[in-house]
């Protein structure tokens, strides 16, 4: 049987974990500690552009650059 969510991971200590679904883990037949088989993948992915990164360093840090060129 195939489940699949998309679910944010977590924090947990220092460790990061994502969690399932209780009533999905429950329709399944499993129990804490029964073994189970996770293979996962990004759901969003999104590449930033360096024309992006411009963008925002400008929004950011562009005053601050114009006020240092016209000293």
């Amino acid at each position: 049987m195939t489940y699949t969510t998309i679910q944010n991971s977590i924090k947990i200590g220092t460790s990061t974990g994502v969690t399932l679904p209780a009533k999905e883990f429950k329709r399944m037949g499993l129990k804490v500690g029964d073994p189970v088989k996770i293979t996962f993948e990004p759901a969003v992915t999104k590449q930033i552009t360096l024309a992006e990164e411009y963008a925002d360093f400008k929004q950011q840090y562009g005053e601050t650059l114009k006020n240092l060129a016209d000293r």
